[in-house]
């Protein structure tokens, strides 16, 4: 049967399941997953079991990899390929039960600090990168060898920026080069000062300089790519930079550069709108999308109060990876806060492919704190941790009497005044989902429950207290295909 939120029935008997073949050559398997760099990091820890964890596309190298490992360091390894959320995140519950002593993350990573200690490794790859190509893309879009410019770059292109660099610092004065914020090692416990870190990504700023004042040059994505804007890595750089300054984008592969302008304001509009459907929403779904990623209770903590002071009613939803079929079974939920890494709540959702409106909890932080700053002025954080106590970024809630509560508030999709939100301090010792009914009667008053009352179709009707009371009796015997009692035909 097939419905507007799932796939007919008869396709999974029609699929064929094979099984995934090499993808990288015999010869390149050394240098695209690194695997020098991998055995001197089991053998420093003088680890014994080791996770290895590899996203989908690339479990067809996975065995190979595996056992030149065990060759390699006499240490037993274990692949983890079947993540419940993003494959970006290191998965540290799963190598806990594997009772792994370290993990080798391989393919694009957020670099978010997981929520337990465990010794990890990143593995990006080693996309390569036609040099001569990219330097004269990067000449032709800069003309100006003064303008301050910043090489970006995908993970899997990030070794090449340094080469690309030398070939256009003769010419190029202010040229900044970023790198991937990987764990720093053990010895070094504090990062070098001039480092700013975002986007996860590491760059060398000069002292006084700052990140707004420069353009960005970024290598990375395909020409085959159906659509560029599902490219969550992409996206978080684009939604983050500073409006104004120039940004393009170059295929590693052919040299062909595009103009982002475009493009980021596409995103930025539709971040603009989510805001306002949050506005508006009555009932708020927060997905939890990670459980491995440091802070995610203190962040799901905060998007509670943050829906409770604005006078919305939130439901906690652990559903694993959000897809339209299971959204679906929730109607009564206007807007949907996906908990996850920076990668995952901008995770390449397809256009109109969800019921209600996915966003990211920057997004409801901006339509339920009046204190946020207007649009065009606040930043764009990708991280939830940028939004909790402790990070510059935070932006502490108004005081219950502030005026700002009781600022007038335009509905930009319906055009309607939205009523004031009703504050509630959380050490309230009253119960707000009670109602009292003039028959004194306590009732529970669910948006769920109103939802479903507003329904043409509510179920089967239960009739209670209207049909007779009878004795149990035996039933049917049998299964569904032949009662005992039907007999054979």
């Amino acid at each position: 049967m097939e419905s507007p939120f799932s796939s007919p029935a008869e396709a999974a008997l029609q699929r064929e399941a094979g099984a995934a073949g090499l993808l990288t050559p015999l010869a390149d398997l050394d240098r695209v997953y690194e695997l020098e760099r991998v055995v001197g990091f089991v053998r420093d820890l003088g680890c014994q079991r080791v996770a290895l964890q590899f996203p989908d596309r690339l479990l067809g190298d996975a065995g190979i990899v595996a056992a030149r490992l065990e060759e390699s360091t006499k240490s037993k390894m274990f692949i983890l390929g079947d993540t419940a959320y993003g494959s970006c995140c290191v998965d540290v519950l799963g190598a806990e039960q594997a009772g792994a002593q370290a993990l080798v993350h391989f393919g694009p990573a957020c670099l978010s600090p997981p929520a337990r200690p465990l010794p990890t490794a990143f593995v990006l790859g080693q996309r390569s990168v036609v040099l001569e190509l990219c330097a004269r893309a990067f000449e032709a879009q800069n003309p100006d060898p003064t303008a301050p410019v910043v090489l970006l770059s995908e993970p899997a292109c990030a070794h090449a920026l340094e080469a690309l660099a030398t070939l256009l610092r003769p010419r190029y004065l202010d040229l900044l080069v970023s790198s991937p914020a990987l764990p720093l090692p053990v010895c070094s416990l504090n990062p070098e000062p001039e480092f700013l870190e975002c986007f996860g990504r590491r760059f060398p700023l000069a002292p006084g300089r700052c990140l707004e004042e420069y353009g960005a040059f970024y290598v990375g994505g395909s020409e085959a790519s159906p659509d560029p804007d599902l490219d969550p890595d992409l996206s978080r750089l684009l939604l983050g930079w500073a409006p104004g300054r120039p940004f393009s984008s170059c295929c590693p592969d052919t040299g062909r550069t595009q103009d982002e302008a475009a493009r980021a304001g596409r995103l930025r509009a539709r971040r603009r709108y989510l805001i306002e459907r949050a506005r508006d929403a009555r009932v708020v779904g927060l997905l939890v999308g990670t459980l491995g990623v440091a802070r995610h209770r203190e962040a799901l903590a905060h998007l509670r109060n943050l829906t409770q002071v604005a006078g919305k009613r939130s439901y906690v939803l652990a559903l694993g990876r959000p897809t339209p079929p299971k959204l679906a079974n929730f109607p009564e939920v206007d807007v949907f806060v996906l908990l996850a890494c920076p990668l995952g709540a901008l995770a390449p959702w397809p256009s109109g492919s969800f019921f209600r409106p996915v966003l990211a909890p920057c997004e409801l932080e901006a339509a339920c704190n009046p204190a946020w700053p207007p649009s065009g002025l606040a930043p764009y954080l990708t991280h939830y941790a940028d939004l909790l106590p402790g990070s510059p970024f935070h932006v502490p809630l108004p005081p219950p009497e502030s005026e700002l509560w009781d600022t007038p508030n335009v509905s930009l999709i319906t055009g309607e005044l939205r009523p004031p939100p009703s504050w509630k301090p959380s050490n309230d010792s009253g119960c707000s989902a009670l109602t009292v009914r003039p028959q004194l009667e306590l009732v529970e008053s669910s948006p769920a429950a109103s939802f479903l009352s507003s329904r043409s179709w509510q179920g089967l009707q239960p009739h209670l207290g209207q049909t007779p009371v009878k004795e149990a009796v035996s039933g049917r015997r049998g299964i569904a295909i032949a009662y005992e009692d039907e007999g054979s035909s």
